[in-house]
Parts: structure tokens; sequence; C-alpha cells
């Protein structure tokens, strides 16, 4: 078999979209807001990025401090009923607004036009419901974005992240090879081990994504110094999710991918 690689796998919100992926936490905040007047702080939603938006709830749910919270307020746990409900509340909230938080991701397209011109297939999978991703990949579309498949957290019986099925359905879309010959990008620690567990290379956003949070005017007004301290937090939790590589952001994406080509031409594996 050859052992070259055949194609890359992007999360959408925070690796080729949504500079800081604030369009779901912000959401979330909101949601909770609305379904019960409960408050949400934007650090306490971005805990369990990475994950469907259903689980993602659940996973709220199940903070130690928010679980407190709630229990204080409500005098119970909360419940599928009330996971239910927030989550019903959330899916027009984010259908409504993901269009404000759509911009691609500076030097995501060129990135992506380059690794086309290389012969490489392009698959993503995204936390986001059908629902809202048939907007986001219209708008995503129209800036010059159209990955070859994606795969949403609720198009699958198996479920989503962290375990590898979305990857794996790319895999199967793409007509890939091998898993081996797949690189898995991602802004969260859960499509990391998204990756892992199918199978294929990994690579962790730094500055980009949820765990850095910052805008992309804060990213641009950043000094070497601000940048150097969030990047090692950041790396730190990638590092322990197991991410093969850590990088800024997509547009630093090529240089790892030669170094992937030469790990294979090794006989190397994820």
């Amino acid at each position: 078999m050859n052992q070259h690689l055949e194609a890359v796998i992007f999360d959408w919100a925070g690796t080729i979209v949504d500079f800081g992926s604030f369009a779901p936490t912000q959401i979330f905040v909101d949601a909770f807001k609305a379904a019960f007047d409960f408050d949400l702080s934007l650090a306490e939603a971005r805990g369990p990025m990475g994950l469907g938006k259903w689980q993602h709830i659940e996973a709220l749910g199940r903070d130690p401090a928010i679980a407190a919270r709630w229990q204080a307020r409500f005098a119970s746990p909360m419940g599928e009923a009330d996971v239910r409900h927030i989550y019903e509340t959330f899916i027009p909230l984010q259908v409504e607004r993901v269009g404000q938080h759509s911009a691609l991701i500076p030097g995501a397209l060129e990135m992506v036009n380059a690794l086309r011109r290389q012969g490489l297939k392009i698959g993503s999978t995204t936390g986001y419901p059908r629902q809202v991703m048939t907007r986001l990949m219209a708008l995503a579309s129209e800036q010059g974005y159209t990955p070859d498949c994606t795969v949403c957290a609720d198009d699958l019986e198996a479920g989503a992240r962290p375990g590898p099925w979305m990857a794996l359905d790319c895999v199967r879309q793409l007509r890939i090879g091998a898993v081996s010959h797949c690189v898995k990008v991602d802004d969260t620690p859960p499509g990391i081990e998204e990756g892992l567990n199918a199978g294929m290379w990994t690579v962790g956003l730094a500055l980009s994504g949820s765990p850095a949070g910052w805008t992309l005017a804060e990213y641009r007004s950043a000094n070497a110094a601000e940048r150097s301290a969030v990047r090692a937090r950041v790396d730190t939790v990638f590092r322990a999710a197991g991410a093969h590589f850590v990088i800024d952001t997509v547009a630093d994406l090529p240089s790892v991918l030669d170094e992937v080509r030469q790990r294979l031409a090794r006989g190397e594996r994820p």
C-alpha cells in the first residue's frame, strides 16, 4: 500500500470559521437564560466545547459548580426534560445567529485551496446539528469554502465526539485507503480525541479556538509575550488530550503536513 497523505478533516467553529468559537458558546449562555433564567458564564459555557450540543448541555449540567447552583435554584439535578428544553431553545437561536460568526479564519481558504492543489481531499466534522450546519455551510460556500463532505453531530446513530464515528464517516465518504493517511484538525480536546480514536494524526489549534477564547481583534493586538502565554496554556491542554501537533491557526498547517508525510514515508503511524 502506498504510504501517502490522502485527506485532512477539519472542525468548523474555531478551526475554519468563527475565530475564537463565539457562536456556540454565547448561545449556550443565552439559551440557559432564556429557558430557565439561569446564569451561565462564557467561561463555563466553553468547558465541554467540541461535544455535540445535546451532550454539551448534559456536560454543563454535570459540572460541579453549575450543578450546585442548579440544585440550589430548582431543588433537583438537571434532568433530561431540562436538557431538552435548553436544547430546543438553543437550536433556533443558533440558526438565527450563526451568520454573525461565520467569517473564515484568516488564511484558512488559501490553505485549503493549496491542499486541494496537492491532491488532498477535504472532510469536515462538527458538534453542530445538521439544522445549524445547513445555514453555516451556505455562508461558508459564499466565501469559497466547500469541503468534500460534512458530518454533523446528529447525523449518526452511533453518536458524536469524542467517539470516532464522524471522522470515520468522512473516511467512508471520501473513500480513503487508510485512516493513518488522514489528519484531523480541531480546536477542542474532544475533537482531538475523535481523531485519535479514529486512528488519525491530530493537530490542535492553540490560538484560534475555544480554549484561547480570543476574538480576532484580540489575537491581532496581542503582543509576543501574551501570545506565548496563551499558547503555552492551550498547548498543555492539547498535549494532555494526545494531540500529535499543536499550531496557532490553520494557516500554519502546511509545515505540519510535510512532517506527517515524512513520518508516513518512514513507516510511522499515528
